[in-house]
């Protein structure tokens, strides 16, 4: 059986942050990213290689050679917002990709663990928190495409393949797209403080209330759920508690070296955009022993810096 480890969507957000997690344990690590997309980092023990989701052949080839025993499966398309514009895509990546990784896993007779990073969105909207036995109703094509995952995900376990679910809450942090709202306000802010752009932050819905976790704790949780997580099993990954997306913002032009003005474009707001957003994490804190470490505060701390450093690179 191979100790290599497969990341799909290495070079995104949370996957990056599971090479880092992985390569600072000394695994050996290979890291899927999209053709043409972005570009690969310098990482220990790190093999990159180009593969496209949509290719079932490239995939079928990739598995095959590699066989890996652990796989993190976390390409896919990510913003909840984009999906009901861009509907076909979200589906197809989302869905018809994860079939296509287990797909390979199966046909190659692979024995090896998978966690599939799903979302609090596959639930019935409600201000109550959520547990993991809440109706599964998701009110967004993307909470439709994750919901879709996890069915796939449970139908491929078949004794070598064993998958099981992280049902990850928000999250945030340095290296985020600035088409989330956390990151779009610090990049704003950095490029106001350089000069760049007028001192105003054009936001969205400020109401929204979010349980929100750091990326770095997220990540952690998605390791515990793969190494020791019940087959078949999904868990929360939350904090348990929310904050407003206008705190978030207050917390971040505290943080400014100048004065910010805000101005809210309402055509930055989902057509469907729950009030609340609470998880109950009980279930990966009692069976795995995770918890989030990571305060928001130090999260708005490295997001802004990384803002500011990265707009200042050439």
């Amino acid at each position: 059986m191979s100790n290599l480890v497969l990341v799909t969507g290495a070079a995104g957000f949370a996957g990056s942050y599971v090479i880092e997690l992985l390569a600072a344990q000394g695994a050996d690590i290979l890291a899927w990213h999209r053709p043409g997309g972005r570009r690969p980092y310098d990482s220990p023990r790190t093999v990159w290689q180009e593969v496209d989701l949509l290719d079932f052949g490239a995939v079928k080839r990739a598995i095959n050679s590699a066989r890996p025993s652990r796989v993190y499966h976390c390409g896919g398309v990510a913003h909840v917002g984009r999906s009901w514009n861009n509907t076909a895509e979200t589906f197809a990546v989302n869905v018809r990709g994860t079939h296509y990784v287990l797909e390979a896993l199966q046909q190659a007779s692979v024995e090896a663990r998978v966690v599939i990073p799903s979302s609090g969105l596959v639930y019935r909207p409600s201000e109550e928190f959520l547990d993991e036995d809440q109706p599964l109703v998701p009110a967004s094509p993307y909470g439709l495409s994750k919901l879709a995952q996890e069915l796939l995900g449970r139908r491929a376990s078949n004794g070598r393949l064993s998958v099981v679910i992280g049902r990850a809450f928000n999250h945030i942090g340095p290296r985020q797209d600035p088409a989330f709202a956390a990151s779009s306000f610090a990049r704003q802010i950095a490029e106001i403080e350089l000069g760049r752009r007028e001192p105003v932050v054009v936001v969205g819905n400020l109401e929204s209330r979010r349980d929100t976790t750091d990326v770095r704790d997220t990540v952690r949780a998605y390791q515990l759920i793969l190494e020791r997580g019940q087959t078949g099993s999904a868990y929360n990954i939350s904090s348990g508690a929310t904050v407003a997306i206008g705190d978030i913002l207050d917390l971040l032009r505290q943080r400014a070296t100048v004065t910010v003005r805000v101005s809210v474009d309402e055509t930055r707001f989902r057509p469907n955009d729950a009030p609340t957003l609470i998880g109950d994490s009980g279930r990966i804190r009692k069976q795995l022993g995770w918890t989030p470490a990571i305060p928001l505060s130090r999260t708005l701390d490295d997001l802004l810096m990384y803002w500011r450093q990265a707009l200042r690179t050439p």
